[in-house]
């Protein structure tokens, strides 16, 4: 079964159909630049533009980098504030020539995937997994049921959002060497396993490529810290998903 999923980022928006059946991109992704300012019409043309692509005509799963309740989109802390209240699967539905859309949290459906069918697969307990970008996103599951919409990168971490301090973006504008970012990544991952004692933390975001350039530099957290299995495209994958399960 192949459904397609969409995942909207703070620099890029990437989507193809997804091999539900195992978990993985059917085709080779496509991805365009996230617009700047990123309005809701900015990005839903964009997303057109990716489902174009593939001229794919059923139903689209997309996640969005922010709170989602019943399609709509509440916080908008990286993209522009016009998404705050859209009932954006109403706005993408009619954007996608009136075809069903899902819309969820990112870091819920990479969360959801990576659960599924990557590297919280089969883990009981509390694992949570945190998406690291030009924010930092969070999915927190307990034996397997996801708490949705937990945006733990807006814990404070040093009088500031940690996402703002440890996030792949706050690395970069900040010029740090992996070992500096590794110490603010540490630090953060410390605060949230004092909060949520999980006992598996799973890294995602288009880091987790790297895993080698920072995890053996993470150090003061208990839990086993690993790279996504399905790496960038676990968000395609949790967005599929979510597209899936809202039709059956």
């Amino acid at each position: 079964m192949q459904i397609f999923g969409v995942d909207i980022g703070g620099s890029g928006i990437k989507g193809a159909p997804v091999d539900l059946e195992r978990g993985e991109l059917a085709q080779e992704r496509h991805k365009v630049l996230t617009p700047h300012p990123a309005t809701p019409e900015g990005v839903a043309g964009c997303v057109a533009e990716v489902v174009g692509a593939f001229s794919w005509k059923g139903p689209v799963g997309v996640t969005f980098p922010g709170v989602v309740t019943n399609g709509v989109t509440r916080t908008a802390a990286n993209v522009d504030k016009g998404w705050v209240g859209l009932d954006a699967a109403a706005l993408l539905s009619s954007r996608l020539g009136g075809r069903p859309v899902t819309v969820l949290n990112d870091a819920d459906a990479a969360g959801v995937a990576e659960v599924t069918y990557g590297a919280g697969r089969g883990v009981a307990g509390t694992v949570l997994l945190l998406t690291l970008g030009t924010g930092i996103g969070s999915a927190l599951f307990r034996d397997g049921h996801l708490v949705p919409n937990t945006e733990l990168g807006h814990l404070e971490l040093k009088g500031h959002d940690a996402e703002t301090r440890a996030s792949v973006k706050a690395k970069e504008d900040g010029d740090l060497s992996w070992e500096r970012w590794a110490h603010r990544l540490s630090r953060y991952l410390a605060h949230v396993e004092m909060l949520f004692s999980p006992d598996l933390f799973v890294l995602g975001g288009g880091v987790s490529r790297k895993p080698e350039k920072f995890l053996p530099l993470i150090e003061g957290v208990r839990a086993p810290v690993v790279p996504a299995k399905l790496q960038n495209n676990a968000g395609i994958v949790g967005a599929a998903m979510a597209a899936r399960d809202a039709g059956s």
